[in-house]
Order: C-alpha cells, then sequence, then structure tokens
C-alpha cells in the first residue's frame, strides 16, 4: 500500500469520464478530503473529468490524444476525409462488464471498421492520465521531480467487476508503465464512502447531513451511478471509524449512457422508417454529432420530474440535410409522420420536444435502480439501514435524485457537492488508509479440485475411479470460501499444505473455481466454472516436499501466500485470471 510514499495518485477509468486526482502524504495527514483533480475543458463544457475517448495514431501504436482533445481532433480529421486510418475508442469499458474475455480481447473503433488488441487501448489511455497527473504535481514540489517509488497509484473498478476484469486492469496499469508493487486496485463503492465519511455536514448537498457524524453499528446504503454501471453496497460504521461491507455488491449495466442511447435511437426514430439516419450522419459530421450529445448532456443535468415544459435541442443542419438525402423529404415532415408529430416540433434549428417524452429517457435505467434497491431493503443486513448515499456522475442527476426520493420516502437521501468526484477523491484517501475498510462479502463461493478416496456415503458411482492401489472419486470441489461469508481483510479464509509428487518438480498447478452456490460438490456441477489459475513455486527435489498454502479473498484482488515448509521462504502470487 502507500507505506511512505510521498503522495497517492488515484485513476478513475470510467465509462464515460475519466480523471486523476493526488494528494500529497502531509496533506492527507491535515485533511484528508484536500485533493487535488484536474479541471477539464471542451468547448463550452468545463467538467472534473474528460470524456473517456482515446485517439490512436495510424500505426495503431501512438496515443495522438485523450479526452474533449481526442473528440475533437477525430472530427477534424473526420471533416477532411482524414480519419481513415486512424483509431478512435470511446466509452470502451464496458467491454470488460461480464464474462469470457482475455488478454486478447479486441477492440472495434468507433468506425465499426478496424480493431485493436483492447490492452493496448487501454494502456495507452492509463499512462496519459498518469503522465498528465505528474505533469502537475512536480509543479508543486520545489527543486525537482518525483521518482516512482514517491508515488503510490490506485486505480478505481467497479465493485460488481469479476476477478478477470480487475486483473485486466492492473496489468494494463502496470503495461502503462505503473509498477505492481505500486498499484492498488479500490473498488468504486467503497472509495466513495470513504470520501464522504471525511465531509463535513456542509458538504453533504441537500439534507446536509454527514456521514462523519455515524457512530458505530449504524448502517446505510451506497448507490454508485456511473456511466455505465451502477453499484450498490451496504456499509456498517465500526469503532475507529472503520467500515465494513454487510452484503456483496451487487447492481448492473443501468449508468448514465442508457440515457444517451434512449437520445440517439429517439433521433434515429424522428428521422423516420427506413435505413438508420444517425449512423450516417454520424460517420459524415462527427464535429457536430459530437457537439449535439455535448448539447445533450448538459441538458441531462438539468431535467427533473417536474420538468413539464418543452426541453429545446439545438439541431444541426447537418442532421437535416441528412435527412432530406436519405428520405427525400424535409425533417419537419418526417417527423409528422411518426409517433412523435404530436410531442415534438421542428422550428428552424431548434427540436422543441414535450418533457414526458426526454424523461422517458431516464426511465428504463432509473427503474431498474429503484427495483434493486428496494429488493435490498428486504434483506436482513439492509432492513436497518435508513440511509442512502448517492454518489457517482448520473447521481448529480436531478431525475435520478427525485425519484429515489419519491420512490423511498422513509430513506435519508445525502448527495454530497460534487458527486460525480466522490470516487475519485475517495481513492486517493484509500490510498494513504487501505486498512479503513475491515472486512468485506464474498461474492462467490471459491474452491478447488481434488481427488478423494471413494467414499460410497459421500460420492456417487458414477463418479468412481479405479487407480493401481485404491478407489479414488475426482474432481471434487474443495471449498475455500463460501459466498455471504464475511472476509476480513488481511487474514486467511483457508490454509491448506500440499505435496510434491515427484522428485524433479519445481511447482505446484492449482485452479480456481466459483459458483453462487454454497455448497457445491464438484467442480463441473451447472453454475460452477473454472476463473483462474496459479502456480506454487518449490525449490529442492524430492518427492514429498512441503508447500503450506494460505488463500486470502478478503481484499480487493485475492491474495495466495506460499510458504515452504523446509526453507520457511514466502511468496505471494496473484491468481491468473486471463487466459
Amino acid at each position: 500500500m502507500a507505506g511512505s510514499s510521498l503522495l497517492v495518485a488515484a485513476i478513475d477509468f470510467g465509462t464515460t469520464y475519466s480523471g486523476w486526482a493526488f494528494s500529497f502524504k502531509h496533506e492527507f495527514e491535515r485533511d484528508a478530503t484536500k485533493v487535488s483533480a484536474k479541471n477539464w475543458t471542451g468547448g463550452q463544457l468545463v467538467s472534473l473529468k474528460g470524456p473517456t475517448c482515446a485517439l490512436i495514431e495510424p500505426d495503431g501504436e501512438t496515443l495522438h490524444s485523450f479526452g474533449y482533445e481526442a473528440e475533437s481532433k477525430y472530427a477534424d480529421l473526420a471533416c477532411d476525409s482524414e480519419h481513415g486510418g486512424w483509431y478512435f475508442f470511446k466509452r470502451f469499458k464496458m467491454n470488460l462488464f461480464g464474462q469470457g474475455f482475455g488478454r486478447n480481447l479486441m477492440l472495434e473503433d468507433a468506425s465499426g471498421r478496424k480493431k485493436l488488441l483492447a490492452k493496448t487501448v487501454f494502456s495507452l489511455s492509463i499512462k496519459y492520465l498518469k503522465d498528465d497527473l505528474i505533469k502537475l504535481s512536480e509543479s508543486r514540489i520545489a527543486g525537482g521531480g518525483l521518482q516512482d517509488t514517491d508515488i503510490h497509484w490506485v486505480l478505481t473498478v467497479p465493485a460488481i467487476w469479476n476477478d478477470a476484469a480487475k486483473q485486466f486492469m492492473r496489468e494494463a496499469a502496470q503495461q502503462a508503465g505503473i509498477s505492481g508493487d505500486m498499484l492498488t486496485i479500490a473498488l468504486e463503492p467503497e472509495a466513495a464512502s470513504l470520501y464522504c465519511r471525511h465531509l463535513p455536514v456542509e458538504k453533504c448537498g441537500s439534507g446536509k447531513t454527514s456521514l462523519a457524524a455515524f457512530g458505530p453499528g449504524k448502517r446505510y446504503l451506497v448507490l454508485d451511478a456511473g456511466g455505465g454501471t451502477v453499484d450498490i453496497t451496504v456499509h456498517e460504521v465500526m469503532s475507529g471509524g472503520h467500515l465494513k461491507e454487510l452484503d456483496k455488491a451487487s447492481g448492473g449495466a443501468w449508468g448514465g449512457v442508457q440515457v444517451d442511447d434512449a437520445f440517439f435511437r429517439f433521433l434515429n426514430e424522428i428521422a423516420g422508417p427506413g435505413p438508420d439516419v444517425m449512423p450516417m450522419f454520424r460517420d459524415k459530421n462527427m464535429e457536430d454529432y459530437l457537439e449535439l450529445f455535448r448539447d445533450f448532456e448538459v441538458k441531462k443535468r438539468e431535467i427533473g420530474p417536474k420538468k413539464d415544459t418543452k426541453i429545446t435541442f439545438r439541431i444541426p443542419a447537418a442532421l437535416s440535410d441528412t435527412v432530406m438525402e436519405m428520405r427525400d423529404q424535409p425533417l419537419q415532415d418526417v417527423i409528422k409522420k411518426t409517433k412523435f408529430s404530436s410531442k415534438v416540433k421542428l422550428m428552424g434549428d431548434k427540436l422543441r420536444v414535450d418533457a414526458a417524452v426526454v424523461k422517458g429517457f431516464f426511465e428504463p435505467s432509473i427503474e431498474s435502480i429503484v427495483k434493486h434497491v428496494k429488493g435490498l431493503l428486504q434483506n436482513s443486513s439492509t432492513i436497518e439501514a435508513l440511509r442512502l448515499l448517492m454518489v457517482g456522475g448520473f447521481s448529480e442527476s436531478p431525475m435520478l435524485q427525485e425519484t429515489v426520493r419519491s420512490r423511498f420516502p422513509d430513506l435519508r437521501i445525502i448527495v454530497p457537492d460534487e458527486a460525480g468526484l466522490a470516487v475519485l477523491k475517495g481513492a486517493v484517501i484509500y490510498g494513504h488508509s487501505p486498512t479503513t475498510i475491515s472486512q468485506r462479502v464474498s461474492k462467490f463461493t471459491y474452491g478447488t479440485d481434488v481427488s478423494q478416496v471413494f467414499d460410497a456415503d459421500r460420492h456417487p458411482f458414477a463418479r468412481m475411479k479405479l487407480t493401481d492401489t485404491e478407489v479414488r472419486c475426482e474432481n471434487v470441489f474443495s471449498k475455500l470460501a463460501e459466498a455471504g461469508q464475511i472476509l476480513e481483510v488481511g487474514q486467511a479464509q483457508d490454509e491448506q499444505t500440499y505435496t510434491t509428487i515427484n522428485e524433479t518438480q519445481t511447482e505446484m498447478g492449482m485452479n480456481i473455481y466459483a459458483t453462487t452456490d454454497k455448497n457445491p460438490g464438484f467442480i463441473d456441477d451447472v453454475g460452477c466454472y473454472k476463473i483462474g489459475t496459479f502456480s506454487v513455486p518449490v525449490s529442492g527435489s524430492g518427492a514429498g516436499r512441503e508447500v503450506t498454502v494460505k488463500m486470502i479473498f478478503g481484499g480487493t484482488e485475492i491474495d495466495v501466500e506460499c510458504t515452504e515448509k523446509a526453507t520457511e521462504k514466502i511468496t505471494h502470487l496473484k491468481v491468473d485470471f486471463l487466459s
């Protein structure tokens, strides 16, 4: 962890927006919330994070720009029809949400015609953020720059991500030049919770309730609504200000991106039936397309449930021209033939839309969030959690805030100022003080495969296997940690001793399996999957050499501690979750 590092630097690599922040050790000791972050600018829009967009040169190896600059440069290239060989990636983080990807995952760029290795795109983007942060932080130091050992890095990931996605981000960061032993993975809702625990009342937004005032035993839900994913966790305050997780993190792909996607589909619908207009407009008029959606981003932050007046969007002339070209009719005539004819009017370059239509863009994601929170509040671990902390960029939306307030009138809702920065600033705090999170809950039952002497009372006869000396049962699931189990951070949840079989053996390979079933019998049970492997190193020679293996599941990443009995040599390993 941070140890004696001069400063802690955090990178929040988001689906829609990314940013960085840092604080020096002496600043943290004086005021944990004193964290420096960058202001990003793009046209008329000033934001606390920049869009997660990467523009890579035609060689496929060199990052030209990131954020607003990448958007603008790509638009310029597109205007001059010079963008064909370039790679432009936007909102690519969601490719890591879910199952079934490895180190060779390829990403399709915005054109849909070219691909690059995902690891390259992520590592180049992280390197940009890393170098940008170092440049500013060094300006704060008199008489010299920073050494690699001066900085401890923290990289945030959604709590609902699987182990493979966390490892992918770690490897991308290391490829970007961040040393593995100077890097910590932080879970986004935990980081936000830590930040808000340090905030005084006046910075806790509407309601003016501070988490800092919550004593031991108090529980609250953390709703981290970002652009791509929504993470929901339940925390309880412990003595000394420590936090423990009461229920495993849950959530889904219900973030603010869904609202943008609904706006895109709406524009496509009002452009009439037939070949899709919006993709054609986007491909031929990237600058206008970006400006249209930047304008929508501003409007998104103003729309609330009580909004009843029409909402105005400026429609680029190029969009109207595209409709004319593809439909052979003016846009205003096409609109009259759609289901929105009475709800949408085009007046010059202004599109006037009924508030109900625009509020409908939010409905699928918000309803998914509300339904999930409602289910959580019926669980025994959350029934006493009468407070809900809303963080993340999407939590700044009045639509989400006011809907949650109206649907859960008994909950005290806390939305801190600059909710979108809570994760980023909290990640810096976590880097300085990682032991503040003392307990987590296992999302899965983890285990390995073992062979046991056949027992007719426990093992099906179909699994009986004869060897030269005995009858055995193979592929038995040997449990290491159980779904729902309380995991003490830093403490081993399982310890086993393994012995070498042959004299020349230098390592012992082990497989890790996971399932949501609390008591699986075999590794090939329905819902049980092999998720990773690791190799335990052994020195010397001869059969029967013993190694004690401790599995530590309580951290943000699984840690494996191996001790050779003969030499007492200790080795820490990471499970390899990527194929």
